[in-house]
């Protein structure tokens, strides 16, 4: 699909993003995961051009195309919320329909904590309220691997050699079964996963999805969920990294809150599950008309 692209001037610092479609019926604002990945493997959600909504991504900062800063502090939570609102602003999205994967999905929650007023509605597909209860449930995951991959895990990450090709083979048994499940794995998925950016993903997550060693790994807003009123959309794969507990989580603290499920995805759903993940998108954007 045609797309328009360029630079956003966003707190002093240039953003790269790409557009889909004309906001015919609404805005749709995508939000990639990582923290530090990029915005490509967000691509299918330009599905929801032909339906009319404009559909926005854009690559965080430090991350793709977008500019890297020499100041590290600003990778945290907190800047990324005040980035989210000023890119907002500068691209006249008005209040968009905001849908954040992964990390992502915990942006939209932070940001929704703040700017909620801002927003038509929210959508987390494979998001996250609570850092903590995340990693605990990635380390029961892990426990299901074959035991030939724990125990190289274990030898690994007891020696702190994050980037052994053994161990880095034994992490993608876990990407395979509970990142993306497909094989082989979509062009726009290896690329954002290959092109996260050092600097972020370490400042902030860690060595790797499941060892969150970063500066959000102790983030938890579980008692400020229930102060956000937009319409949400909770969504998760059966298989996926951040476990449909979590997404339960979300939805039982949210009120009038939506939950779905989708029986054969792990964490990217609208690519595991596509058309059935944009019929299930579209019928919530349409309760939520311009």
């Amino acid at each position: 699909m045609r797309s328009k692209e360029g630079f956003a001037s966003v707190l002093g610092h240039d953003l790269f993003y790409r557009q889909f479609g004309e906001p015919t019926v609404g805005e749709v604002l995508g939000l990639h995961g990582g923290p530090g990945a990029t915005h490509d493997y967000l691509v299918p959600l330009a599905d929801l051009a032909a339906h009319g909504y404009r559909v926005t991504l854009y690559d965080q900062l430090g991350c793709g195309r977008s500019q890297l800063p020499k100041d590290p502090s600003l990778f945290v939570p907190e800047h990324y919320v005040e980035e989210l609102e000023a890119f907002r602003k500068e691209m006249k999205l008005g209040r968009p329909h905001l849908i954040g994967s992964s990390w992502g999905g915990m942006l939209a929650i932070a940001y929704a904590l703040k700017y909620q007023k801002n927003l038509k509605t929210m959508t987390t597909v494979g998001g996250l309220h609570s850092v903590p209860l995340t990693a605990s449930e990635m380390q029961r995951m892990k426990k299901t691997l074959p035991a030939n991959v724990q125990r190289t895990m274990e030898m690994y990450e007891t020696a702190g050699e994050y980037d052994a090709p053994e161990y880095q083979e034994a992490v993608m048994v876990f990407y395979r079964k509970f990142l993306c499940r497909l094989d082989p794995w979509p062009a726009e998925v290896a690329y954002s996963l290959s092109h996260i950016s050092k600097p972020v993903y370490g400042t902030m997550n860690g060595p790797n999805e499941f060892t969150i060693t970063g500066n959000i790994r102790y983030w938890d807003v579980t008692e400020r969920l229930s102060d956000i009123h937009a319409p949400t959309l909770v969504l998760g794969g059966r298989y996926d990294e951040v476990s449909p507990l979590v997404a339960k989580e979300i939805h039982s603290h949210i009120k009038g809150s939506e939950l779905t499920i989708f029986p054969n995805s792990s964490h990217v759903a609208f690519w595991e599950e596509r058309a059935a993940f944009m019929k299930r998108y579209l019928r919530f954007l349409a309760k939520h008309p311009r």
